[in-house]
């Protein structure tokens, strides 16, 4: 293609990539249907919905205390071969 015939933004260049995505087939298809709706090509929808997703704030959600239980003690001490072959056998 000859130079002059490339367009040229020199203030803003456009880059634009083409990717493959495997999208569930109901998603696909509210996502032809809100692309009819708006009049806007589905790559747009989509890379609209991408940017609103990465720029939202991220929160960090508080995770609850893990619970705790009283056992009633040790048995038995694990490091006394003896004393574990013993409690192995009484049960």
């Amino acid at each position: 293609m000859p130079l002059s015939l490339i367009p040229i933004r020199k203030q803003h260049m456009l880059f634009h990539m083409k990717t493959t995505m495997i999208i569930d087939d109901g998603v696909m298809a509210r996502l032809r249907q809100e692309a009819a709706k708006q009049g806007r090509p589905m790559s747009e929808l989509v890379e609209s919905a991408l940017r609103r997703f990465l720029q939202r704030p991220r929160t960090t959600a508080e995770l609850p205390d893990l619970p705790s239980f009283d056992g009633g003690g040790a048995i038995v001490d694990v490091s006394d071969r003896d004393a574990l072959y013993q409690a192995m056998e009484a049960r």
